[in-house]
């Protein structure tokens, strides 16, 4: 019996299968490849395109930096702020450099302005002058033409190869403090400039001589109106007394709050307070000024000076500075243009030696205050004007510094007492 027996052929499908499979794979991986290089290069060329364009503009900022520099040093004038100083800055980390001057002749500094023009002092910035100069501006440093005569040095008055009458203060060269004060006086004031600051015109140094140039106040110190030499008699009115008043409550508001960072005028006192023409007031004598820190009452730890009677309890007694010492000096002076009286007279009775002693306990008494006021004002004041000056005064000498007022409060107080001035005269009286 025949039996078929039928073979079944090998299905192709599998063999097809396979085939394709291994085809398609090296294209699978080729298209892998291809993807993986397009991916890296979108990610490589946004990055290189950055990177040179940071570099481009780096080097950019750097020309622009080495243009400004070149521009600053060929310079010979003295950035100016005129104003309310409300833009007022004062760069406390810069410093003029004396001795790094381009030329010495003649023992004396010579900056890039030796063909000076005869221009306004308040527009030629801070001169260079020579020792020769100065000695014929004074008549050889004559004693006829001094008119002060303070810690660090004479002043005298000179008028100067164009013609301006200015005030030359001639330093003494002992000890180190003289120096400083020269150099903080120089580096403070021919960047600092305000309507209530006295103007530096110029200066002159060398190995033996250290001398300022400012300008001339004709009226001289507050000080010397206020308490005038038994042999003459002379008096400053209501009206002017604001009106100075004020003018000193700018000049620290400035110093204090519109200076970055502060500054400390640390020996603030109606001898270094002048009078112009118009017995507007300006403050002078920066030789003991400290920068402050970055904060309005931010403490720093320095070296007791300045003068008795005007210190400021919490700094006499730990050598702790802010911007409030100044402020208690402040109220000191408003003592003064308020009794008359000197901040320390040992010529006093018993217990009115010291000018804050005997008055604060007074300052909030209404009769009392009457009883304090100068009697050279013979009455002529406005007593609602006198009760609210004796109260700013109050507030400024209190022994903590904390409960003193800022500057900026205190000159809003006075501002709408010296606009109401107006049946008081802004002028002098003479007794």
């Amino acid at each position: 019996m025949e039996t078929n027996t039928t073979v079944a052929p090998p299905k192709p499908e599998n063999h097809t299968h396979n085939h394709h499979h291994s085809q398609s794979q090296p294209h699978h991986l080729h298209h892998h490849n291809t993807l993986s290089s397009t991916t890296i290069l979108i990610i490589i060329f946004p990055i290189i395109t950055i990177a040179v364009l940071l570099t481009i503009l780096l080097i950019t900022v750097m020309l622009c930096r080495r243009k400004s520099a070149k521009n600053d040093n060929s310079s010979c004038t003295k950035p100016t702020i005129n104003g309310i100083n409300r833009n007022c800055m004062f760069i406390g980390q810069s410093a003029i450099s004396i001795n790094s001057s381009p030329d010495v002749k003649g023992g004396c500094l010579y900056g890039g302005n030796s063909g000076r023009n005869p221009t306004s002092a308040k527009h030629r910035g801070v001169q260079v002058y020579t020792y020769k100069e100065l000695e014929l501006a004074t008549d050889q440093f004559s004693e006829t033409n001094v008119i002060g005569n303070e810690g660090f040095g004479v002043v005298y008055k000179g008028v100067l190869c164009d013609g301006t009458v200015a005030a030359i203060k001639k330093l003494h060269r002992e000890g180190k403090q003289g120096e400083r004060a020269f150099r903080i006086e120089v580096d403070l004031l021919s960047r600092l400039h305000s309507p209530y600051l006295t103007d530096l015109l110029g200066y002159c140094a060398d190995q033996h001589h250290r001398l300022l140039i400012f300008e001339f106040m004709p009226n001289g110190t507050l000080y010397h109106h206020l308490h005038p030499p038994r042999n003459q008699s002379w008096s400053l009115n209501w009206g002017t007394r604001l009106r100075i008043a004020l003018d000193c409550a700018r000049a620290l508001e400035v110093l204090h709050e519109h200076s970055v960072p502060s500054i400390i005028h640390r020996d603030f006192k109606s001898s270094n307070v002048l009078l112009d023409q118009n017995f507007r007031a300006k403050v002078s004598d920066f030789g003991l000024a400290k920068t402050g820190s970055d904060k309005i009452n931010g403490l720093i730890s320095t070296r007791v000076l300045g003068t008795t009677g005007y210190l400021a309890p919490e700094y006499a007694s730990t050598g702790k500075l802010t911007t409030k010492s100044d402020v208690y000096s402040y109220g000191v002076v408003l003592l003064e243009l308020l009794t008359g009286r000197v901040p320390v007279d040992t010529n006093r009775p018993l217990g009115e030696h010291v000018l804050v002693s005997w008055a604060l306990p007074r300052l909030t008494n209404r009769e009392k205050v009457m009883e304090m006021v100068d009697p050279s004002l013979k009455g002529q004041y406005s007593k609602k004007d006198l009760i609210q000056v004796a109260a700013i005064a109050a507030m400024c000498v209190q022994p903590e510094a904390d409960y003193r007022p800022l500057m900026s409060d205190v000159v809003q107080s006075l501002i709408p007492l010296v606009k109401n001035l107006s049946s008081v005269s802004l002028c002098p009286s003479s007794t």
